[in-house]
C-alpha cells in the first residue's frame, strides 16, 4: 500500500549559509528546521542550495549521452565488486545491503555509472585504493565527463555546507567534523531505470531500487520529476516522493544515523518501477554520497545518549562501507542491522 497520509519532505532554503557574511539569527532557524526535518523524517527538499539550474541541465544531458550507447559498450567500463564505473540492469540488490533478500537475487532493474573521489585528490596522504579507487571515464560518451565534474565539485560544496549546518543543528562546537571529513570518500552515482518506455506487465518481484539506507552522512539527489521514489514513514509504510520544482532532496545515511544515535535516522528507501497511466516512464536520478575519512571513527556524539540507552558500537567509515558493499554487490548479507528490523516490518 502506497499512502501519503501525514507524510511530509519539508522544503528547508538554506540559503542563509551561502550568504557572504552570514546573519546567525537566519542561520539558527535553517539549523532548527533541519534539525526538525532529520528527527521527524530523515529527507528535506534543499532550495537555496545554489546550484545553478544550467549546471543540473547539463548533468542530465551527460547522462542521456552515456546511457543511449549501446549495453556492449557501456559493458567495457564494468567494474565489479568495486564502487566505479557500468553497472547493468540486475547486477545489484541494494535490499541486500541491509541483509533484506528481494524475490531473486540481484533484482534492482536500474543501470548506474559511478565516479567518486581518488587517492590522487589528496597528495601527501597514503590512502588505500580501494576506499579511493581511480575512475574509468567512458571515452565513447565525449562530452560526459566536463559537466559531470563540475556537478560534482558543486554537490562536494553543498554537502560542506550543509555540515556546518547540521553541525549547529546538533549544538557541536564550530568544525566539529572538520577533521572527520577532510579527505571524505565521496560518490556520483548516476542512475537510469532502464525499462524501456512501454506498457508492460508488472511482475509481482521487480524492483527499481530495492529498499535500502545510505551508507555515509548524507546524500544529494537530483531526480526527474516523475513517480518512483518511496520513502518509509515512522507509520511503517510506503510514501511516494517527488522533488519539488528547483528543489535537490538531502537524506541521511548509516553514518550519521550512527553518530546521533537514531535522534537522526537514515531513513529507508526504495524506487518502484516509475509508471504513470498503466506505462513505464522513464527515470534517471544521481545521487551524490558524502560519506566521510576512510579512518573516521563512527560513535555517538556528545549529547546523544540519553540515561539507560545503549549506543553503537564504534566502527570506522570504510567497515560500514565495505560491509554494505559486500551485500549491494555480492549478495553477502550484514547481520544485525536495525534497519533492517525496520524493512521486514514495513507494509507493503
Amino acid at each position: 500500500m502506497h499512502d501519503n497520509t501525514s507524510f511530509d519532505v519539508p522544503t528547508v532554503d538554506i540559503s542563509p549559509y551561502l550568504a557572504d557574511t552570514p546573519d546567525p539569527a537566519a542561520c539558527a532557524e535553517v539549523a532548527a528546521q533541519l534539525d526538525r526535518a532529520c528527527r521527524d523524517v530523515g529527507f528535506v527538499q534543499i532550495v537555496g542550495h545554489g546550484i545553478p539550474e544550467s549546471v543540473q541541465a547539463d548533468l542530465a544531458a551527460a547522462l542521456d549521452e552515456f546511457f543511449a550507447l549501446p549495453i556492449d559498450t557501456k559493458k567495457a567500463y564494468r567494474r565489479p565488486g568495486e564502487n566505479r564505473g557500468y553497472a547493468p540492469p540486475k547486477s545489484e540488490s541494494l535490499s541486500m545491503s541491509l541483509g533484506v533478500a528481494s524475490a531473486s537475487a540481484m533484482n534492482d532493474f536500474y543501470e548506474a555509472i559511478t565516479v567518486g573521489s581518488e587517492a590522487s585528490d589528496f597528495p601527501g596522504l597514503d590512502l588505500p585504493e580501494v576506499s579511493y579507487p581511480h575512475n574509468t571515464w567512458p571515452v565513447a560518451a565525449p562530452s560526459f565527463r566536463e559537466p559531470v565534474e563540475e556537478y560534482f565539485c558543486r554537490a562536494q560544496a553543498l554537502s560542506r555546507t550543509l555540515m556546518r549546518a547540521f553541525t549547529d543543528a546538533l549544538e557541536l562546537e564550530a568544525g566539529y567534523f572538520d577533521t572527520l571529513v577532510d579527505h571524505s570518500i565521496e560518490v556520483l552515482k548516476m542512475n537510469n531505470y532502464a525499462l524501456p518506455e512501454s506498457e508492460i506487465e508488472m511482475a509481482d518481484d521487480l524492483t527499481g531500487m530495492g529498499a535500502h539506507t545510505d551508507f555515509g552522512i548524507l546524500t544529494v539527489l537530483w531526480a526527474d520529476r516523475v513517480p518512483g521514489l518511496q520513502v518509509l514513514g515512522g507509520d511503517g509504510r510506503w510514501h511516494d516522493v517527488q522533488p519539488a520544482e528547483g528543489a535537490l532532496l538531502v537524506n541521511l545515511g548509516d553514518a550519521l544515523a550512527r553518530w546521533t544515535n537514531d535522534r537522526w535516522r537514515s531513513t529507508i528507501h526504495r524506487v518502484d518501477p516509475p509508471v504513470v497511466d498503466g506505462r513505464i516512464v522513464r527515470r534517471r536520478s544521481a545521487a551524490f554520497f558524502f560519506d566521510g575519512n576512510h579512518d573516521a571513527v563512527i560513535e555517538t556524539l556528545p549529547g546523544c545518549v540519553a540515561a539507560g540507552e545503549t549506543g553503537y558500537p564504534p566502527i570506522t567509515v570504510a567497515e560500514n562501507i565495505a560491509a554494505k558493499l559486500a551485500g549491494m554487490k555480492g549478495g553477502v548479507a550484514p547481520a544485525g542491522l536495525r534497519e533492517a528490523e525496520r524493512v521486514l516490518a514495513a507494509h507493503t
